[in-house]
């Protein structure tokens, strides 16, 4: 039985996306080549000032109200001309609106920079423009590609993850960023995939369980166990409290471990793995050993894996897909693969590929069992 839903509107939101696309291209079609290439020589001026909003937190001092620059710099505090030439430039970027001279309120994206939204966003530009993240792009991106090393260690002496375990608030700050996934993919996950077919997910490398709780949400019959590192798992529970109800907590529970030496066993087919944006982090060869740990914790038991990842076009992919890769290239090992290059990991890890079920978003669910081989 098929794991996909609302597939007609999956497929509209599909070429919807595709026209997006193609509406960005025809920027460079209309641009002077030699005025677009400063634009995009310079398009880090933009990342830059979006980065400052966000640690200064002005979507949230806004709230629902408009405040004139002098009063938002007096709450944060702040310099009054810079931060209206701040937001001015935000706003002509079409982040925050200009309702009057100087006068300024959210609009529906700076909206997503408040620490008050549901689906915030402002974990995740943080965590992008942070000294840790922003180094590699800037003092070590043309030796990694010169080398194939990876530009982070370059940077940082040591690898992605090594480096968080010393390093406690980038690390709190990287496990925030990737508990708002879901507001990219706009809880996509939950309703286009039919998790009703289960009692239990396992959400290997689920760090706080935000994904798992919207899953549990709209299906009140599964539980779910979250597996992340140690460093994670020691807070994940107590996050929580006071955050959603007792009820939904009692079906969360949670496990520490290490993906690439064992992950926590399957009882029977109706538990289903999670892996969700994990293993676009990981190289070829650990990629292989992570779905191998996988495969042997559900071995036998006819459990089900779900790999949420993008799953990139073999020519001419879109900016999104390959902006993402190159991020991969800059901090890990890993990287956004085609269908083929999923499949081939499948099929060294002892998996077949049983379905690809679609988003509203960007990246698949591609679903997977033992290969008949293995």
């Amino acid at each position: 039985m098929s794991l996909q839903k609302n597939s007609v509107s999956v497929r509209l939101s599909a070429k919807l996306m595709k026209f997006v696309f193609w509406l960005q291209t025809i920027v460079n079609k209309l641009t002077p080549p030699p005025f677009r290439l400063i634009q995009i020589g310079s398009a880090f001026w933009q990342s830059r000032v979006l980065y400052v909003a966000a640690s200064l937190n002005i979507a949230s001092v806004l709230g629902d109200g408009q405040l004139a620059a002098e009063d938002i710099a007096a709450r944060i505090p702040a310099q009054a001309d810079a931060v209206y030439r701040l937001l001015r430039m935000l706003a002509a970027m079409g982040v925050f609106e200009e309702v009057s001279p100087r006068i300024f309120k959210n609009n529906a994206l700076s909206a997503y920079l408040r620490d008050d939204h549901p689906n915030t966003v402002k974990a995740m530009i943080l965590m992008h423009n942070s000294v840790e993240m922003s180094t590699p792009w800037y003092q070590q991106l043309e030796q990694g590609i010169r080398t194939g090393e990876v530009p982070f260690q370059l940077a940082h002496g040591r690898e992605l993850y090594a480096y968080m375990d010393d390093h406690g608030e980038f690390d709190a700050l990287f496990s925030r960023a990737m508990d708002s996934v879901e507001a990219l993919t706009c809880d996509s996950f939950a309703t286009e995939f039919d998790w009703g077919q289960f009692d239990r997910i396992i959400d290997v490398g689920g760090s706080k369980g935000s994904k798992s709780i919207a899953i549990l949400k709209r299906h009140p019959h599964l539980t779910s166990l979250v597996f992340d590192r140690e460093q994670v798992i020691q807070t994940a529970a107590s996050y929580w409290i006071g955050k959603e109800s007792p009820d939904l907590l009692s079906r969360l529970s949670f496990q520490a471990g290490d993906l690439l030496d064992s992950v926590p066993a399957a009882k029977d087919g109706k538990d289903i793995y999670l892996l969700s944006a994990v293993l676009h982090g990981l190289g070829d060869e650990d990629c292989i050993k992570a779905l191998r740990n996988v495969a042997a914790a559900g071995s036998g038991t006819g459990a089900r894996i779900a790999v949420m990842e993008l799953v990139v076009s073999e020519a001419k992919a879109d900016i999104s897909s390959a902006a993402c890769d190159m991020q991969m290239f800059m901090a890990t090992r890993g990287r956004e693969r085609t269908l083929s290059e999923w499949k081939d990991l499948f099929d060294q890890s002892g998996l077949r590929l049983d379905e690809q079920v679609s988003l509203k978003s960007i990246g698949k669910i591609l679903v997977l069992s033992p290969s008949h081989s293995a």
